[in-house]
């Protein structure tokens, strides 16, 4: 599925005209083409003033704005001339199942660009149903040279990625990346690949076309479909891997220079989107160790679906993230350290201490403590989906919580439509005021109507 099928919104175009080398046959990019940086400084000065990038295309386009500080009028007219070759360039791509979203686009994933913002690529290219790419999961990274046995160790977390219904996010790349996908697509799973070159080539191989249309694989890249290889690029791109994911794993990596390392240094020492963990068992290496060092967590090594979720679900919260804007979510993040500190398997209950609070023995119980606590004091019903949005987590470990405080008896399951309610608020009397209050509207609306028929 195609998040614009056929048709691209006039922002789209212009941005595409502006920023994408179009390669078309033998033709060269442009060398007019906005930077990254070009391209942002002027987003926000159209931004400031009110206005979006199709108004660039209208007649009086120089007298909405002055761009020159940014890029001169000539170049700026350069680049909006290449109308003909982006009909040419969007008709290749159509034919190949090839869709484009621009930051101008609803569609564009809401991860990247909450947690990029302005240094969310302004055009991303793709294959597949975009709707997965807010699924949330796991993003596996790793070197391209590794042995036989770490290749079988990583497809077995893909597998078992498959196995919890869970999303496996990597970057399509030989070694890790290609080993943690494979494991999951023929475990049945979902994968998502971020490629850094070569969309378009990697689309065409017959079997990872049978994956996209079968919908267990789409892939996505911020280059040009038929670009090539670049060191830069590869690098520039392992942040999109970490930000359509829940916690990344590093397999393995160098140690101060490669792909992995700086994506993993600057998840930990900058970005934080989410907790990296590192591989806990064999020959740890280091690179492993200095990560380890930096604040990466321990890979736990769950053995089933349930272990798997709740490493997941142990995120690492900074005050910066980006992404939630409600107050569960504030709630959480503000409430749980910034790092986790190994904790002993059991505590020992208190004299006095109510047996009742969940006494946390892990980072996952830990958050766990903290949800019941705050979805204990919600104060009126929600559905899963409602509980996963607030809390900023996956539907499915919504649904693990929300069954585990029901069976504590901390929450009520309600039908039709199901939803949860806080026990304290049931017994309370509060939902069933809140109902009668809601029917006394319904009957005086009815009235209304009736008043106004007669």
């Amino acid at each position: 599925m195609s998040p614009t099928n056929t048709t691209h919104s006039a922002n789209t175009q212009v941005i595409l005209l502006l920023t994408a080398p179009l390669i078309a046959g033998r033709r060269e990019p442009s060398n007019d083409l906005l930077t990254p940086g070009e391209y942002k400084r002027l987003a926000r000065l159209l931004r400031d003033n009110k206005r979006q990038p199709a108004d660039l295309l209208s007649q009086d386009a120089n007298t909405i704005l002055d761009c020159q500080p940014i890029v001169d009028h000539a170049r700026m007219k350069r680049l909006l001339a290449r109308g003909f070759l982006l009909s040419q360039t969007i008709e290749r791509w159509q034919t190949r199942s090839i869709w484009i979203v621009s930051r101008a686009d609803a569609d564009y994933p809401k991860r990247i660009k909450m947690r990029l913002k302005e240094d969310a690529p302004a055009v991303l290219y793709g294959c597949g149903d975009a709707s997965m790419l807010d699924s949330g999961g796991l993003a596996v990274v790793g070197s391209r040279n590794v042995d036989d046995v770490l290749v079988e160790y990583t497809q077995g977390i893909g597998r078992l990625a498959a196995k919890a219904r869970e999303m496996l996010i990597s970057g399509g790349a030989r070694g890790i990346d290609q080993a943690a996908m494979r494991g999951a697509l023929e475990a049945g799973g979902k994968v998502t690949g971020v490629l850094a070159d070569s969309l378009e080539k990697t689309a065409m191989n017959r079997e990872h076309r049978n994956m996209v249309l079968d919908g267990q694989m789409v892939l996505i890249s911020p280059y040009d479909p038929s670009a090539g290889f670049n060191v830069g690029n590869a690098m520039q791109r392992n942040k999109l891997i970490y930000a359509l994911a829940d916690a990344a794993l590093v397999v393995n990596s160098d140690f101060n220079k490669g792909g992995t390392w700086a994506g993993a240094v600057e998840q930990l020492d900058k970005l934080r989107f989410v907790p990296v963990y590192i591989r806990t068992n064999g020959v740890i290496g280091k690179g492993l160790d200095a990560l380890r060092e930096k604040g990466a967590l321990p890979w736990p090594n769950p053995q089933d679906s349930d272990a798997f979720i709740e490493a997941l679900a142990a995120k690492l919260y900074s005050k910066n993230e980006a992404v939630g804007q409600n107050e569960l979510s504030f709630s959480v993040k503000e409430n749980t350290s910034s790092a986790y500190v190994a904790q002993p398997n059991h505590v020992a209950s208190q004299p006095g201490s109510n047996p009742s609070v969940v006494m946390a023995s892990s980072p996952a119980e830990e958050l766990f403590a903290k949800v019941r606590e705050l979805l204990q004091r919600m104060p009126t019903p929600k559905t899963d989906v409602e509980v996963a949005a607030d809390l900023n987590v996956s539907k499915s470990q919504a649904k693990e919580w929300l069954k585990r405080l029901v069976d504590d008896g901390v929450l009520e399951k309600l039908g039709k439509p199901v939803r949860y309610l806080a026990s304290s608020v049931k017994q309370a009397g509060l939902f069933e005021q809140l109902e009668k209050t809601k029917e006394s509207e319904e009957v005086a609306l009815k009235n209304v109507s009736k008043k106004g028929e007669s």
